[in-house]
């Protein structure tokens, strides 16, 4: 009998929303020591369909018909006493962002107690030894230091293992981890899934996978479920839709994942658009009674250039330095030494009143497009703001802007529209629209299509080619997503705990690497084959 088994499922959306139904008729089984991996891009019905299981959905969303049988009960029409006796018990969650999931004013051992506390088990004395030993067996390290700290301490990657650990406290049946990697780095990601496969192996637990990485599923599912605005499209073993798909849906979104292949190297201009010299930026922390003073060097001697024309790519890990660098480039962050050379002139020496003056130079796209754009103001007034503070005549920016908008792809009428009325890529094209509206001879793309689905990323990855080609922008792309940068840059430099440890073209650095952990990043992509120049090998 299969752990779980959801039937026909239907879940209704609020009047006056897109479409009648989030989830519409869908079947699926998860067997005991199996990983189902749920597959489809934002809006496809994963994280509606695992809601439903846990009673977590929102308000106006509805079952409308359809059951989820756990071990003989419809977990979906309990009441909500034996809900919460599952939940956490029998079926458990991971959720996509640790730091919203985590209570940031709990410590962590604090909070894998209450798992305990919660259900009335053991001994509060009883609850923190099996706190430890959770974190030791998510291979959290120095476990006595991980159970009295806070959220806030921890790197992304520990915060994901210590909500793995409060998923596992009670030796759950069936374990939904959703999107649990999307936001970590290459190496943590692996690690992670490796965390996964093993918890999976020793304690015999069904896994739901949800995700819109094809990598993660060559890596660890055994069946796969294609989903798309709310039904499912193809299932199958995970072998067979990876390397025969049926669904044109399925083919298109395999046909948008980065390649491998490496492109032609391109010849660079030796005119350079950004250098960096010696660029230093070290946090400091002051003492408390019971805390030691801490210096943090984000971004230590570090120099490199950016030629006209050129796409950069810049790796590492969280906290290598590389969103540091990529904001005191801009001088959202002020450096500790060194020298930002932007057309012969330092950024990093201008005083407030120059720097404005010259800011208009580098522009940066950032990770989250939503958070960056005012949410009450019209798009046309989000890329005129910056040309007419520059002296640009209102009716010129708003021609430039409209223009711009058709260059991105989106159309001159999106200029009337609000940023809620667009999709997480359309909203990264205004981002774009917006930092080319100020005429700068570079852009910084923090983690620009890191959050974005496969097929959306695809399009945003082939408007920045074209700008290149087109306008000849050079481009800092800061990016975890070792596959994203071999399908853009011309070169790559690798930054790790603040230091630049490798640079050279993209052929020299993922073909020949010099440095253990330029191989270590490169190895730990999952479904790679770098010496084929392959993705899903």
């Amino acid at each position: 009998m299969s752990t779980l088994a959801i039937e026909h499922l239907t879940i209704g959306l609020p009047e006056g929303a897109d479409r009648p139904f989030a989830v519409e008729d869908v079947s699926m089984t998860i067997d005991k020591g199996q990983i189902l991996c749920v597959v489809g891009e934002s809006g496809s019905g994963k994280s509606m369909t695992a809601n439903a299981l846990m009673g977590l959905l929102p308000p106006g969303v509805t079952v409308k018909a359809g059951r989820a049988m756990f071990e003989s009960r419809d977990v979906i029409r309990l009441p909500d006493a034996e809900k919460m006796a599952l939940r956490g018990a029998q079926i458990a969650m991971i959720f996509q962002e640790p730091m919203t999931a985590l209570n940031p004013l709990m410590r962590i051992g604090d909070q894998i107690a209450e798992v305990f506390a919660a259900h009335d088990r053991f001994t509060q004395a009883e609850r923190r030894k099996k706190a430890l030993d959770l974190i030791r067996e998510v291979q959290l390290p120095d476990p006595e230091k991980i159970i009295r700290a806070y959220p806030f301490q921890l790197s992304g990657g520990q915060r994901q293992r210590a909500m793995i650990a409060m998923a596992l406290a009670l030796e759950p049946k069936l374990l939904i981890a959703d999107e649990p990697t999307t936001a970590l780095d290459v190496t943590t990601q692996a690690q992670i899934l490796k965390l996964i496969l093993d918890l999976r192996a020793r304690r015999g637990m069904a896994v739901m996978f949800i995700t819109h990485d094809f990598g993660v599923v060559a890596e660890i599912a055994d069946e796969v479920i294609v989903m798309r605005t709310g039904k499912v499209v193809e299932r199958g073993p995970a072998r067979a839709v990876l390397q025969d798909p049926q669904h044109e849906y399925t083919k298109r979104l395999l046909e948008a994942i980065p390649t491998g292949k490496l492109p032609p190297a391109r010849a660079l201009s030796e005119t350079p658009a950004l250098q960096i010299k010696g660029l230093r930026k070290i946090y400091r922390t002051g003492g408390g009674m019971f805390r030691a003073p801490r210096e943090v060097r984000a971004v230590d001697d570090v120099s490199l250039s950016v030629a006209r024309g050129e796409v950069l790519g810049l790796v590492g890990e969280s906290g290598s330095g590389k969103s540091t660098l990529g904001r005191t480039a801009v001088r959202l962050v002020t450096p500790d030494a060194g020298q930002v050379l932007v057309g012969g002139v330092d950024l990093a020496a201008l005083s407030d009143e120059d720097l404005r003056r010259q800011r208009h130079k580098v522009q940066m796209v950032f990770q989250d497009p939503y958070a960056s754009l005012n949410p009450r103001q019209r798009i046309i007034g989000a890329i005129t703001d910056g040309p007419i503070a520059r002296g640009i005549p209102r009716r010129e920016a708003e021609s430039r802007a409209r223009e711009l908008l058709e260059i991105v792809g989106l159309g001159a009428d999106a200029a009337s529209r609000f940023p809620h009325e667009f999709s997480g890529g359309q909203r990264q094209r205004i981002g774009i629209a917006r930092a080319l509206a100020m005429d700068p001879e570079l852009i910084i793309a923090d983690e620009a299509v890191s959050a974005l689905d496969v097929s959306i990323q695809a399009q945003v990855l082939d408007l920045l080619r074209d700008l290149r080609e087109k306008m000849g922008l050079s481009i800092l792309f800061i990016t975890h997503d070792l596959r994203v940068a071999a399908q853009l840059c011309d070169r790559i430099a690798v930054m790790q705990k603040g230091r630049l440890v490798e640079i050279g073209t993209v052929h020299e650095i993922f073909l020949n690497p010099t440095e253990d952990y330029t191989r270590q990043l490169l190895a730990a992509v999952p479904g790679a084959d770098w010496d084929n120049q392959k993705v899903l090998a």
